[in-house]
């Protein structure tokens, strides 16, 4: 505790219970909704895109990769970039032109044009997810920090339902154009209302500011990041654990379009209610960090998501569900735990620290979502079903390894 209320950027922390604090993550909330609805609404309408502009399925999925592929990059970007800046401003910035783009996308008269605006889109939401991590942990008490983070991650996983399944009722009842622009005004909306909500904070001191203007300031502190005990173990272990969640969300529903399931798209996506679990286990999961430590919660999540996917081999289709159920709480659980573990390791430059962890998120979104289509394709289920866990076998292992090396 001496060490952060010491730095060159102390401020006075915001407490757990008081107004600011719950003023604050509700703020939060709506940013990771609004980011994540956005993010993932193309998703449920991917056949659509392909049979309105004569794509294939892969040529349609373009619609999200190359949002995640941007949002990538832009993260990594815009963690470095918040240092000494107004994050409160930049947050809101990003939300609300990401959600105008969302409406230009659902009016583009080309596939060109709507993935430019998607592009465009993924690369101005970087601005939201590093951001936000690195705002908590410099406001936020150490001690209230994992329930503030759980919380914005609960509106991740609010964000991600709502896309989905929001644009699938929308979509069947009124075509892929209206439901677009529908999300987005709510995006902006929920864009106003965190700008309103979220208390305006001193920010970090003109000293800070000048330091990074210099790009090696930035290298220095990704530098260090990497040698940081404890974190790049977090980095790898979000890399497969989106990874995973990725890869059996996107095959699960050609999985359930085939016999002997033969359910509809809306049928389908209304299999992503089962984000409600991460909206529940997200503030779970970081109240009983902050009571038990960060290690032995994120070694329970990892170990959930590995029972969801073995559940999800069951054929009954409600068994298949419970399975997707499990491995939703179970992610939502580590990767909540994981977020806030980095902004407490991290000493300094924790917008870095931050975007070097997102950077290996969505890099594991975009790479092993789509190796995991490879063993879809080769071996169906039962294939994708071993990739996962190979990959969850590792994340495991990090987890106990962080349970040892680091402090909780």
């Amino acid at each position: 505790m001496q060490e952060s209320d010491s730095s060159p950027a102390a401020r006075t922390w915001v407490d757990a219970g008081s107004p600011a604090y719950r003023r604050i993550s509700l703020a939060l909330f709506l940013a990771g909704f609004a980011t994540f609805s956005l993010l993932y609404c193309v998703q449920p309408v991917l056949p659509e895109f392909a049979a309105h502009f004569g794509l294939g399925a892969a040529g349609s999925s373009l619609a999200l990769s190359v949002s995640t592929g941007c949002l990538a990059v832009a993260i990594f970007v815009a963690g470095a970039w918040s240092e000494g800046r107004d994050k409160r401003r930049l947050m809101f910035a990003s939300m609300a032109l990401a959600a105008v783009c969302n409406v230009l996308a659902a009016v583009a008269p080309t596939w060109g044009a709507l993935l430019a605006a998607r592009a465009l889109e993924g690369i101005l939401l970087g601005g939201v997810p590093a951001v936000a991590m690195a705002y908590l942990a410099d406001e936020i008490h150490p001690r209230g920090l994992g329930f503030s983070m759980g919380l914005y991650i609960g509106g991740t996983a609010f964000g991600g339902m709502a896309g989905r399944v929001g644009m699938s009722a929308l979509a069947d009842q009124f075509g892929w154009r209206v439901a677009m622009a529908t999300m987005g005004v709510l995006g902006l909306m929920a864009a106003i209302g965190f700008v309103r909500l979220l208390p305006k904070t001193s920010g970090v001191t003109p000293s800070g500011a000048r330091q990074t203007q210099s790009l090696r300031f930035h290298l220095d502190a990704w530098r260090a990041h990497l040698h940081t005990p404890g974190l790049p173990m977090l980095f790898l272990s979000g890399f497969a654990l989106m990874g995973v969640f990725v890869s059996l969300f996107n095959y699960a529903g050609f999985r359930l379009a085939l016999p002997p399931y033969r359910l509809n798209q809306t049928q389908i996506g209304l299999i992503f209610c089962v984000y409600l679990f991460g909206i529940l286990a997200s503030p779970t999961a970081g109240a009983l960090a902050d009571r038990l430590g960060r290690a032995p919660v994120l070694v329970g999540g990892v170990a959930l998501m590995a029972a969801g996917v073995v559940l999800t081999l069951v054929a009954p289709l409600l068994w298949v569900i419970v399975g997707i159920a499990v491995l939703t709480f179970g992610f939502f659980v580590a990767h909540s735990v994981a977020s806030g573990w980095v902004g407490q390791l991290a000493r300094q430059s924790k917008g870095h620290a931050s975007s070097l962890y997102l950077l290996a998120y969505y890099i594991g979104s975009s790479v092993l979502g789509s190796v995991g289509g490879w063993f879809w394709e080769h071996g169906r289920w039962p294939a994708l079903v071993a990739f996962s866990l190979a990959l969850l076998g590792g994340a495991l292992a990090m987890a106990l390894r962080l349970r040892k090396r680091t402090p909780t």
